[in-house]
Order: C-alpha cells, then sequence, then structure tokens
C-alpha cells in the first residue's frame, strides 16, 4: 500500500509467506491524526513475509481525529480507549492487555510516526530466540533506524553508568559513544551492519518474543514517556533476553519532539535519572545525577534553553520525587 491509497483498508493479514504465529502490531496514539494515514500506508509492505497478524491500537484520549482516521483506514483494527492521557507504557499495556497470549507468537511495538520498509517485520521476527554465547537468547529483535534522509540513526545503546555520564558531559553523545567506556550510544558504523547485541535500544519500533513479554511482565508505568524501553530491555536482559539489531530490518523514523520542547527534554533526561536509581544505590546514584547536571549546564551556557530548563528540575529533589506525568 502507498500513501495514494490512503482510503483503502488496511488488512489484517498479509499474504501467506515463511513467518507463522500471529503477530500484534500495537501503536499507541495521542494526538496521532497526521501522521497515522502514513504509518498505516506502510503496514501491508512493512509486514509482508508474515502469514497472520493484526493491528491493536491504544489511544491516550486524543483530542483530535485519531480515531475517526483509525476507524476509517484501518476498520479491522482493535481501538483500546485509555480514557485518559496514561502515558507510553500504560497504553502498551492496554494493548497487550487485549492480545490473546495464546495464539500470539510475537509482539511488534511501534510509534505511529514509523515507517517499515519492505518485510522489516518478518526480519525481526526471525530474529528473535537466536542463541547468545552466554545462554541467554534474544527476546527483543530492533532494525536499524533511519532518518528522514536516508541516514543511519545510531539507536543501540549501552547501559549507563557513571562512567558514561561524565564521559558525555565532556565529550558530547556522540563523540563519547566511540568509546565503549565513556559512552552511552553506539555510533560505530559498522554495528549497524551486523547483528549487534546492545543493552538496550530506542523504543520507536522494536518486536518481542512471547515468551520475553511472559518472563517480563508488564511496562513499568511509572515512566510515563521515556525510558520506558530502556528498562523493559534492562529488565528482559536481567532474565536472559537480550535486545539484538537486526541489520536486514530497516524503518524510517520520522522524529520525536523531544530535540526541540524543553518540557519533553526535561521529562526525558529526569527519567534517566530515575531508572538509574531504581537499579543503584544512593551514592551512585547522587554521582550520575552530578554528571547528567553538568551536561546540562554546561549546554546552558551555551544558550540551549532545552538543558536550561533540565538543569533546573535536576537540581530540585521535589521534581525528581514527583511521578512523571503529562
Amino acid at each position: 500500500m502507498t500513501l495514494d491509497q490512503q482510503s483503502s483498508a488496511v488488512p489484517v493479514a498479509a499474504p501467506a509467506g515463511a513467518v507463522g504465529g500471529q503477530v500484534v502490531v500495537i501503536a499507541v496514539t495521542w494526538n496521532s491524526a497526521a501522521v497515522l494515514p502514513g504509518f498505516l500506508a506502510s503496514l501491508a509492505e512493512g509486514m509482508d513475509g508474515v502469514d497472520d497478524w493484526r493491528v491493536v491500537v491504544a489511544d491516550n484520549a486524543s483530542a483530535d481525529d485519531t480515531v475517526a482516521v483509525l476507524h476509517e483506514l484501518a476498520p479491522d483494527a482493535q481501538v483500546v480507549q485509555t480514557g485518559r492521557n496514561a502515558g507510553y507504557a500504560a497504553g502498551i499495556n492496554a494493548a497487550l492487555a487485549a492480545c490473546d497470549r495464546a495464539t500470539t507468537r510475537a509482539v511488534l511495538i511501534s510509534n505511529p510516526d514509523v515507517r517499515m520498509r519492505p518485510g522489516c517485520a518478518r526480519t525481526l521476527v526471525e530474529a528473535l530466540d537466536t542463541p547468545q554465547p552466554d545462554g541467554s537468547r534474544t527476546g527483543i529483535a530492533v532494525p536499524v533506524l533511519l532518518e528522514e534522509d536516508g541516514s543511519v540513526f545510531p539507536s543501540l545503546r549501552r547501559e549507563a553508568s557513571v562512567a558514561t555520564a561524565f564521559g558525555e558531559a565532556v565529550l558530547g553523545n556522540r563523540r563519547a559513544g566511540r568509546f565503549p567506556r565513556w559512552g552511552e550510544m553506539i555510533t560505530d558504523p559498522a554495528a549497524y551492519t551486523r547483528p549487534t547485541r546492545a543493552d538496550w535500544a530506542g523504543g520507536a519500533l522494536m518486536v518481542m518474543s512471547q515468551s520475553c513479554l511472559d518472563a517480563c511482565g508488564p511496562w513499568d508505568e511509572s515512566f510515563f514517556l521515556y525510558s520506558e524501553e530502556t528498562e523493559y530491555c534492562l529488565r528482559a536482559r536481567d532474565r536472559g533476553y537480550v535486545t539484538c539489531l537486526a541489520p536486514a530490518a530497516a524503518a524510517v523514523h520520522l522524529g520525536g519532539d523531544s530535540r526541540v520542547s524543553p518540557r519533553l527534554f526535561t521529562l526525558l533526561t529526569l527519567n534517566r535519572v530515575r531508572l538509574y536509581r531504581l537499579r543503584h544505590g544512593a551514592a551512585a546514584t547522587t554521582a550520575f545525577r552530578a554528571a547528567v547536571l553538568l551536561r546540562e549546564l554546561s549546554r546552558a551556557a551555551l544558550g540551549r534553553e532545552a538543558s536550561r530548563a533540565a538543569a533546573r528540575a535536576l537540581l530540585s529533589s521535589r521534581r525528581l520525587a514527583e511521578k512523571p506525568g503529562p
């Protein structure tokens, strides 16, 4: 299906292929009417080779025409209305609750501003359950994420540490990413041309095996937005299910507001510290918070408004303690 075929209904099944068992496509929407047509139009090619798939959309009380667009362009999709702006993790949990676990082989979770390349889903599903040298197996498979200009976005990540936080404060994310000890972002271009294991990956598009979902349980709804995919990937790794890149799978991500919105960037920054605190002791968390604060203060000094807002929030114990929300 192409963009000029958006008036056609989106099918719930693609032509028969090599991948068996149902794959559930989950999207969480909130005022997503502008990006939904392109997402829905890309599904047929993106799911090519998957013989049984269905779409479940969790809508977080959109105030625009999101639900109307879904009913018009994807009448066979199941729409779960949460009734509130519940957050990304809560939306995923609501959609998962609507799935029949007994017939589901894998779950594909995608932002509505993602456009899958042909055969993307099949490649990701086939990558699941690949055994790892340490006895773990692939529970989460991710594609190569492309920018709108076709360039590769470095979406693979190492687990955050005090060292990586200080490295990024001094060198910047991408420069620090060249050094495994000092950077969280994996920037080596070769890593995106081969099956690469990562501690976690950006959550714009990921496929999870049903056994991984069973082992890990619901997503953590305390992260309203940002770091929820990080927490889930790390939790999965703790249970023997690792995150791996499938280099033959690709998708275009149109981007997010965290780049320009001080409010969203602040939430992203605070949630990084909250997640670190969840997995580490008080002393290490204090050092990590100081390193993140150093980074944002240095960028605020250069006039970056989003960093100025994030630094103010990091200096406030009250902001760190309060529950994330819209």
